[in-house]
């Protein structure tokens, strides 16, 4: 059943224009979403709207997730920072992009969160590829800087210095950039030390957390 209406949902993405690379066709119809949320919420997890996972944060809808995958223009072998990890949903996508060759670090800074992530990389067998690391993502991630890609699940106030310094030359930001829940989607591009900016759009996030956040 989870199956057939995983398939559903992305072909309805597709058909709205949110994905069409065959990259992430394959990886959101082979990593099954609703493996990320609890019993209460799991009959919609293929719906295209944010879903809560508790203590106040959200599992981002799958159009926004697509969205932004797109964007990052992964490969394989490519190691990655994602900040705010949540489930662990967008990371189990990363991973699946960036194969065995590449990682993918996911920094949550609610205990609780980063636990139960860690369990369901594990149900779904990304440990490999995979790191659930609980603390302050606004800082980014030093010790397995630089990164090819990084990728943030919440609204920051200003683009982070730390994300912006861990980012390999070529390599791409993609953030929610704005006040609040409400923010623009900004994707930076370093190139040899020049950042080129383009704002994708308006989209909602939860607020960041921690040195960098609110």
């Amino acid at each position: 059943m989870h199956e057939e209406e995983r398939k559903r949902m992305v072909e309805k993405l597709v058909r709205c224009g949110y994905v069409h690379s065959k990259e992430v066709i394959e990886a959101m119809e082979r990593v099954p979403r609703h493996i990320f949320l609890s019993e209460g919420v799991r009959d919609y997890a293929h719906s295209d709207t944010p879903l809560s996972i508790g203590e106040g944060q959200t599992i981002s809808a799958p159009h926004m997730v697509g969205m932004m995958l797109e964007l990052m223009e992964l490969k394989k072998g490519y190691t990655v920072l994602e900040v705010g990890g949540g489930s662990g949903y967008h990371a189990a996508l990363l991973g699946y992009m960036v194969g065995t060759e590449g990682h993918v670090y996911s920094v949550e800074i609610i205990e609780s969160l980063a636990r139960k992530a860690e369990q369901n990389i594990k149900a779904v067998g990304m440990s490999d590829r995979v790191s659930i690391i609980l603390g302050d993502g606004s800082k980014g991630l030093k010790r397995f800087a630089p990164f090819d890609r990084i990728t943030v699940a919440c609204t920051a106030p200003n683009i982070p210095e730390p994300l912006v310094e861990q980012l390999k030359d070529q390599g791409i930001l993609i953030i929610p950039v704005g006040v609040g829940y409400l923010a623009d989607l900004i994707m930076v591009k370093k190139d040899k030390g020049k950042l080129i900016k383009q704002n994708c759009g308006g989209v909602a996030f939860v607020p960041m957390r921690g040195e960098y956040g609110i």
